[in-house]
């Protein structure tokens, strides 16, 4: 979202806080601003509170290679309080200042282009998107393409939610009437005839439908190959939808983020708007959950969903959303197998019979069971058994002449081992028990 907001824009304000330090977020914002190179203004506010220390946050700032203008560097800085008003004016006169000597300047007397800022459903209204008009005039009744989607603009609403009927270069407004919900960080142009917009929309939307298509990823051989080989690859399906379509591509690039060697996460649908049946049914076809971001099922989607035992998970944090996500993939996992060694036995005598080679022994530590799993060392090497995953276990274990189910430290027994008689004294068996780890991503 940030980096879409530092393409989109032509000059950038940082605001920092005087009485704290530079956070992760505002570390990212300037990242994204020097990555679109779009020059930067630093607005120091919050001074009139205790404890407001601006020169602090410069210096964090030269920690970061960026010198303000007071310090002998290139960027221009103020120091303001939002809530009292003071010094607001000076930092308009600098982004005046700064766009003067960048000379950002546009044509309002053409037709308008610009970006989509953000797009949902309103359920009075229709389709709502807000845009950013660049250059040219926008006016009302143009007609507007964005993407695949186009209409005319039946009304402007500016910034204060009041109806306007133009807007020039740097006006962002909120238009109604176009057919759907266009992307945000898509781009817009207004169109002379209705008949080329139409195509031009009809012609994106199959586009996009054949990229879909193609980014569809098939089964082939070489991918049955690797899930035999990973042996327990399992897929998350999910299909999301939200309040607006940032949030919705947000939500849908963290979620496929998580995605694993083990586990994908593969978001099957997205979309803005309310739940509907027709994604239930979509869900109920590809065994997938459904992800809702500020909206709620609609109450035939719900009773649909119930009857088919289809999970609708609805959520207003995205990080709720990912660690939920994250957590339910963790129980997809395999449990992982972990050994524990219980008991060092030492072989002091081998005795050697007709039907079977039996070993005197001592435990040098911890207790050994007839139904340990176990190994043969000799000279700190395994000889027995060799090779990956493989395990030996005991054929008897005995105290005296009796059978006995342990054995415990510091105590002698005979035992033989199934399947193995190359028994020498000096040899150590190793006992071991297996237990389930629950693994983590």
């Amino acid at each position: 979202m940030r980096a879409r907001g530092a393409k989109v824009t032509d000059l950038a304000v940082i605001v920092i806080a005087a009485d704290d330090a530079i956070m992760p977020q505002t570390r990212e914002a300037i990242s994204h601003a020097q990555a679109a190179n779009v020059p930067m203004i630093f607005a120091v506010n919050k001074i009139d509170k205790d404890g407001a220390n601006p020169q602090k946050i410069y210096e964090q700032l030269a920690g970061m290679n960026i010198l303000v203008e007071a310090w002998g560097g290139k960027f221009q800085s103020q120091e303001l309080s939002a809530k009292q008003g003071l010094n607001v004016d000076l930092l308009l006169e600098k982004i005046l200042l700064e766009a003067e000597l960048l000379e950002l300047k546009a044509n309002p007397q053409r037709e308008a282009n610009g970006t989509i800022i953000e797009a949902t459903l309103d359920k009075g209204r229709g389709y709502v998107a807000t845009i950013l008009v660049q250059n040219g005039t926008l006016k009302a009744g143009d007609l507007v393409v964005s993407g695949q989607h186009f209409g005319r603009v039946k009304a402007m609403m500016n910034e204060r939610n009041k109806r306007v009927d133009i807007a020039g270069p740097s006006t962002p407004v909120l238009i109604l009437g176009l057919n759907g919900a266009p992307q945000a960080g898509e781009t817009f142009k207004v169109y002379e005839d209705e008949g080329e917009a139409k195509d031009v929309a009809n012609r994106r939307a199959q586009i996009l439908r054949e990229q879909g298509m193609r980014a569809k990823k098939h089964i082939t051989l070489a991918e049955i190959g690797r899930r035999l080989a990973l042996g327990s690859f399992k897929e998350l399906k999910v299909i999301i939808k939200g309040d607006v379509d940032g949030s919705v591509e947000a939500l849908s690039d963290s979620l496929q983020k998580l995605s694993t060697e083990e586990i994908l996460v593969s978001v099957i649908h997205k979309g803005v708007g309310q739940i509907n049946e027709s994604d239930v049914v979509l869900a109920e076809a590809s065994d997938a959950i459904v992800i809702g971001f500020n909206v709620r099922p609609s109450l035939q989607a719900n009773r649909l969903a119930e009857n088919a035992g289809i999970q609708i998970r609805t959520y207003s944090i995205i990080y709720t959303a990912i660690d939920e996500i994250r957590s339910a993939m963790e129980g997809m996992l395999e449990p992982k197998v972990q050994e524990k060694i219980v008991a060092n036995v030492e072989i002091r005598e081998v005795f050697k019979f007709d039907k079977a080679t039996v070993a005197g022994c001592v435990v040098i530590d911890g207790r050994i069971k007839r139904d340990n799993k176990v190994r043969l060392i000799r000279d700190g090497i395994v000889v027995y058994p060799t090779g990956e995953g493989a395990s030996a276990e005991l054929a008897s274990l005995k105290r005296y002449k009796d059978d006995v189910k342990e054995v415990l430290m510091g105590m002698e027994c005979g035992l033989t081992i199934k399947n193995f008689s190359d028994i020498k004294a000096g040899d150590i068996v190793e006992a071991y028990e297996e237990e389930e780890v629950k693994r983590t991503l």
